[in-house]
Order: structure tokens, then sequence, then C-alpha cells
């Protein structure tokens, strides 16, 4: 039987993020997948492309923003070899958007300029999601071991401690598979799969910074004296069916791209398929997982809309979740995973519109 304070279900960005903010805690932390490396799911399909939401201010946008100052500084600071902060327009997809631009400029969060074709953020960057994930999880595997190819089949909670498959034991468990929560037979935690792609190419185009339009487009990195490295990335697909033709959908991000700057000479290297785990409202999902039978047991008039203060609720000990992040994994992950574990090891207390209590909440009264 292994032994650690903390076991992570779940190594994209997410639980590499996690393992990395509690490597300053523990030197007992266990990170599992039931994949043979980190980010070999959602994360590693991902384009990876930082930049600000634009908007008037809302509670969402303002979470973004934070996320995205935090984000960009953990990986510039700490991975800077797999950061690339190139900058990234902008631009409207047609006259309705571009009045929508201007309609935001007073509510613009970061610094900006107008070029060409819209709106120039310096702010903007792409990450090498795969590498990036492999250097988190490198910078702590003196505090941090990692089993792969590991497929949790049971879960059980008993003296104080949770085992996985009979063969784990932890004192903490933390939950972070993106769209698969079937780990966490709970009525209440309702996640929705968006499903994105991402082409990289070889082409004899040069960009000098990320576009972003209807899909994302990397600076371009030089292969050759001719050829150079692009990365194309969008999520736009509501069920795995939409993304089953290969060929026709990066004929369809091809051509998406061609409608930002013109690509010549393409050349397909690799394409990724992955499912983005996203809430009903959009906001992240964070903290302690809550024991729906026994809270409803307590406060059966939930069911009625009668308010009862979440302290209240009755929480599964010692296990939590971060998942819901949605098509923006790398800005949310690193700032996400310092509140979460700030909340666990000191007792931080999270906001409430990130925490799992309002999916709860919410679910609750649809039960008849």
């Amino acid at each position: 039987m292994l032994n650690y304070d903390y076991v992570i279900v779940g190594a994209g960005v997410v639980g590499c993020s996690v393992a990395y903010e509690l490597s300053k805690y523990s030197h007992s932390i266990l990170l599992i997948d039931k994949n043979s490396d980190v980010a070999l799911a959602a994360s590693g399909a991902a384009g990876a492309f930082l930049s600000p939401l634009l908007g008037k201010e809302n509670l969402f946008k303002d979470l973004v923003t934070k996320s995205l100052i935090y984000s960009t500084k953990f990986y510039q600071t700490n991975f800077p070899q797999y950061f690339n902060p190139c900058g990234t327009t902008r631009i409207p997809k047609n006259k309705e958007d571009e009045e929508k631009f201007k309609s935001y400029i007073p509510y613009m969060d970061f610094e900006y300029e107008k070029d060409e074709q819209g709106y120039f953020f310096k702010i903007g960057s792409v990450i090498d999601s795969f590498n990036m994930c492999k250097a988190i999880i490198k910078s702590v595997s003196n505090h941090v071991s990692t089993k792969f190819n590991y497929e949790v089949s049971s879960i059980e909670y008993k003296d104080g401690k949770w085992f996985l498959n009979d063969t784990i034991g932890a004192q903490n468990i933390i939950f972070t598979t993106g769209s698969d929560v079937s780990l966490i037979d709970q009525f209440y935690l309702k996640i929705r799969s968006v499903w994105g792609r991402r082409i990289d190419i070889s082409t004899s185009s040069t960009f000098k910074h990320n576009y972003h339009k209807e899909c994302s487009i990397s600076q371009s990195k030089s292969i050759d004296k001719i050829n150079n490295f692009v990365s194309i990335g969008a999520t736009h697909y509501r069920d795995k069916a939409g993304i089953d033709d290969i060929e026709a959908n990066t004929d369809e991000l091809i051509k998406k791209a061609n409608d930002i700057k013109k690509l010549q000479d393409i050349k397909i290297l690799n394409h990724y398929v992955g499912a983005r785990a996203c809430s009903i409202d959009y906001f992240p999902i964070v903290g302690d997982i809550i024991d729906e039978k026994k809270t409803l047991k307590e406060f059966p008039y939930l069911k009625n809309g009668t308010k009862v203060e979440t302290k209240r609720f009755t929480r599964y000990k010692n296990a939590y979740i971060l998942t819901g992040v949605g098509g923006r994994g790398f800005v949310f992950a690193p700032y996400l995973a310092n509140l979460l574990v700030n909340h666990i090891v000191n007792s931080a207390q999270l906001d409430k519109n990130i925490t799992i209590d309002r999916l709860f909440q919410r679910e609750v009264k649809r039960i008849k």
C-alpha cells in the first residue's frame, strides 16, 4: 500500500498546477492519470492561447483578468522556454462585432493599440502546452511522485483516509479530471463537454504575433529557410460528432485561418482533439465536494428553495475538486490552483462564484 498526504487525480494543466502549489507545503504528493503521461487529453490538445476577455464589467471577466495577470507572470517567471509573450491581435468577425469592440474600449483591462486588422494586446501569448505541463511537474519532481496508466476503479473513505483501488492511500484527494467527473457520483455536478481542435502546420507564411478571430493563429517559428511552424486552434463543437471528420474539420480550420492571414504552402504536421470541461454558468468549479445525500437528509427543505448557509452543508472529508475551466485552461489553472491550495492548507475562503456550492444550490431545486 502506497500512502500519501495528497493524491491528485488527473494530470492535465490543472492537476500539474495543483501539484506545483501543493509542493510548497508537502513532500508527500502523488499525481496520477489514466494516460501514459501528463497532458495527453484536453490540455495536450489545447492551442493554449492566452489573451484578454473583452466586454463590459462583469464577475466572469474580472476572474479572467485576474487569472491572466497571475498566470502570465507564473509562466514567464518559472518556465519562459515554453511561454511565448508575442502579443495577440483580436480581430472583429464583422461590422456588428466591430461596434461591440468599440463599445468595450472604456472597459479594457489591458493596454492595446489599433493595428491594420483589429486590436493588438501586448499581454497576449501562446504556450507549448504539453512541454509546459512536463516542465511544471519536472520542477517539483523531488516532492511530487507520478503514476501513469493508472485507472481508478474504486474510491473509498475509511478510518480517516481515502483508498484508491485498495492500492493507494491518501489523507486528501483532489479531482482534476476535466470533463470526466464519473468518479464523483453527485447529481449536482454537471459538466458540459465542448470539443476543441488544434492543428500544427508548416507554411511559408510568416506571422509576427498571434491572431484571433473565429480561430487562433500562433506566431510563426522558423523550421528552415522556407518553412515555418504555426499552430491553429479553436474550441467550438458542442458534441464529439462535430469533429469526427478529421479531414473536413482540418479544412474548416484552415479556411478560418485564411480569413485572418493567408497561408501558403501548407503541410499538416499534427492534429489534436480534446474535450474542454465547461460548467453550466461558465465559471470554474473549485472547492470541497458536498455530500448530496447527507446534506439533503439534514435539510430536505432545500428542495423547496429554502436557504441554508453553505457552511452547514455536509462535505466529504478532505475531498476537493478543480474543473470547469473550459477553453481557458492555461489561463485559469495556475491562479485557481493557488486559490484552492491556499484554501486546503490555510483555510482561506474561496469566492462564492467559483465554489461547487452554487451548482448544488441550483440543482437541488430541480429535484421532484
